[in-house]
């Protein structure tokens, strides 16, 4: 089913949750609402699933406007971060519950409810209760719940929240496999940027209830719209420093940290002509673009090493600046130790400080 939401809007005593939102979700599409606490990502969930009402604008199904469609009336299923389990129900009873709600029939009931335990690896667990569960096994019962009605749309209000580490990271790769079997199109509330990149097709960033940015995963780290989701997507963060932009003896030259970088001839056809005059800019780069290397351009020192196996997390003191830098694990640095690192120009993001939008196209 497709969805589309048009000039959304929703209000708390004076106070806008969500503001003139347009989000079009296409049949069978995967979407993460993602952004920080605050930024009305879950009350729009909530409007998608008829639980509050928007103030203004329309949400529409297909071809039908939901905005006074009840919950019940709009075939859902939901997931969220508590599950929301009948303690004293069985997992069946509770995979089970809006199908006796239907008053579906027995034999139909107990069908749909052992095929979609059988597609969630849950089948053996059918006659347990919740407390006899563990997280994950919850969590499945949660999401069969939600399967078994057949919904047109699937919601996700951040539920792997109460996972551990490990359990998160199998259990969004099967929502992920499962939502592309079965080619439900799913609206995904997370402010975990990891889950969204992994899963979703498109991300829409919410920032104080405005849509900041709108696309897949890939378009979004390779070319952030703007410094805050530049700043958000991306783990370790984007290092943002203030930097010059300028022509220089018919080079484009960016002096930042107390160098000064000659851009390549592809940077200064990115520009649109930003680059004609100097201008003070905000250069962002990377953890994993900037690399230990004795020709670097930039002399620092270790101020801290975080070990993550493969690689190491260095916080590099360059003067005044202090950077985060993603490298191949070397035992020879150590925090005190003098390094020089290199920065690969074309790889370089561009924001103008006064608008915060990105001065280089995509």
């Amino acid at each position: 089913m497709e969805i589309k939401l048009e000039g959304l809007n929703k209000d708390y005593g004076g106070v806008a949750a969500v503001r003139d939102l347009d989000l079009h979700v296409r049949e069978g599409e995967f979407v993460a609402l993602l952004g920080p606490s605050g930024c009305g990502k879950t009350t729009t969930l909530l409007m998608l699933a008829g639980i509050l009402r928007p103030t203004g604008g329309t949400i529409r199904f297909g071809d039908r406007i939901v905005n006074q469609v009840p919950p019940q009336a709009r075939n859902i299923g939901m997931v969220f971060q508590s599950y929301a389990l009948y303690p004293h129900m069985t997992a069946y009873g509770n995979i089970t519950y809006p199908l006796r709600l239907r008053r579906v029939p027995a034999p139909e009931m107990r069908r749909r409810a052992e095929q979609v335990a059988e597609r969630l690896e849950i089948g053996a667990l059918l006659d347990r209760k919740p407390g006899e569960l563990s997280g994950g096994q919850q969590q499945r019962v949660a999401l069969a719940r939600a399967l078994i009605r057949e919904p047109d749309l699937l919601l996700f209000d951040e539920p792997l929240s109460n996972l551990d580490a490990r359990l998160r990271l199998t259990t969004r790769a099967e929502i992920k496999r499962l939502q592309r079997e079965l080619r439900i199109t799913s609206v995904y509330v997370t402010h975990d940027q990891v889950e969204a990149l992994t899963m979703a097709d498109r991300i829409a960033v919410l920032r104080e209830g405005r849509l900041e940015a709108y696309d897949t995963p890939a378009a979004l780290y390779a070319h952030p719209p703007t410094r805050f989701v530049a700043s958000f997507i991306g783990h370790p963060p984007m290092n943002l420093l203030p930097a010059s932009l300028m022509q220089q003896d018919g080079e484009l030259r960016l002096h930042v940290a107390d160098i000064d970088l000659a851009l390549p001839e592809a940077i200064r056809g990115r520009l649109n002509g930003h680059g004609r005059t100097a201008k003070q800019v905000l250069v962002g780069i990377r953890p994993e673009d900037i690399l230990p290397a004795g020709d670097g351009q930039l002399a620092g020192e270790v101020d801290l090493i975080e070990p993550l196996g493969r690689e190491d997390l260095l916080s590099v003191r360059v003067g005044s600046t202090l950077l985060n830098v993603l490298a191949p694990s070397a035992p020879d640095l150590a925090p005190g130790k003098n390094v020089r690192l290199r920065i690969d120009p074309i790889r370089i993001h561009l924001f103008d400080p006064e608008t915060d939008h990105a001065l280089l196209a995509a």
